[in-house]
């Protein structure tokens, strides 16, 4: 069976990581997502989460996590720097041509007291971190969901969102019959306007996936931040995704706006920055999601 390769592999990579010889106590299989199957692994020396799918299919994909984890677990090291908590990377490898991610097993708890408005104040301070280059983009491509995810850096930000982000949706839609040529022309209309709606900042660090889905409250009654899809971008793109599918507590958003101020018309242009993960559900569902994207353009006649 596949587990047996994937767990042995992953007894491997926790070895190499802790120098202990490891026992596997005992697995089970959790909740990993739309696209992958994970489990949990106690052993002698803790608990661990594994991932793990097809290499071939999503090349690269767990080494693109692990980097963005790290990245992104950098605030962390400091809790007054940020009080988000971002799952530890054990290591990532491959077995019988699947790919294998382990991180640390981060039980659940209850929310305590101050959850949202630590949450909001610790993304505004995420979002602080600056890229060394002083580009939109990142060093590597990586996958949002399992559609990858171009991230070549731009000096600006429209000329970025535009390129490597929604152009390669659009295409891909066309592309698998999902869009017609309809939907090209309603873009370029909008393209003509995206400077009204993005005020000029500087690149910040995203999450990049950043909806109710990939978030949890850990032991500790934090927030912990997962399955990222990061980048150096807009901060506008992570707040308009955490409003995508019904908003996080009012609390979040006014703890945000608090520790880094928002510009007053940010709420109209939450709609612009969720036209790229609405794109994505398009080539990834299907469905509805064409829908809301054409209502979202059609203000653009």
């Amino acid at each position: 069976m596949i587990i047996d390769s994937v767990t042995q592999t992953a007894s491997q990579i926790i070895h190499s990581c802790s120098g202990e010889q490891v026992t596997i106590k005992r697995t089970a299989s959790v909740g990993g997502g739309c696209i992958n199957d994970a489990h949990r692994l106690d052993t002698n020396v803790g608990s661990y989460f594994v991932k793990y799918n097809h290499a071939a299919r999503y090349p690269g994909m767990f080494e693109a996590e692990a980097k963005g984890l790290e990245l992104l677990a950098a605030d962390t090291e400091d809790p007054e720097l940020s009080p988000l908590y971002v799952p530890k990377v054990i290591g990532h490898d491959e077995a019988a041509g699947y790919g294998v991610l382990v991180l640390e097993y981060i039980e659940g708890g209850n929310q305590r007291s101050d959850f949202w408005e630590a949450f909001g104040s610790g993304l505004a301070r995420m979002h602080q971190r600056r890229p060394d280059s002083g580009m939109f983009g990142l060093d590597h491509d990586n996958y949002i969901g399992s559609l990858r995810q171009f991230n070549q850096e731009f000096d600006n930000w429209i000329g970025f969102f535009v390129s490597q982000r929604l152009d390669p949706q659009i295409k891909l839609a066309r592309d698998e019959g999902k869009a017609g040529p309809d939907l090209t022309n309603m873009f370029a209309r909008l393209y003509n306007h995206l400077g009204d709606f993005f005020p000029e900042e500087p690149p910040c660090l995203l999450h990049g996936d950043l909806w109710s889905g990939n978030y949890m409250t850990g032991n500790e009654g934090q927030a912990v931040i997962l399955d990222p899809a990061v980048y150096y971008g807009h901060r506008y793109m992570d707040l308009g995704m955490s409003q995508l599918f019904g908003g996080f507590n009012p609390t979040f958003y006014k703890a945000y706006h608090e520790t880094w101020p928002l510009d007053k018309s940010w709420q109209n242009s939450m709609d612009i920055a969720n036209l790229y993960p609405l794109m994505v559900h398009v080539n990834l569902f299907g469905g509805g999601y064409l829908g809301s994207v054409k209502s979202i353009l059609n203000r653009f006649r």
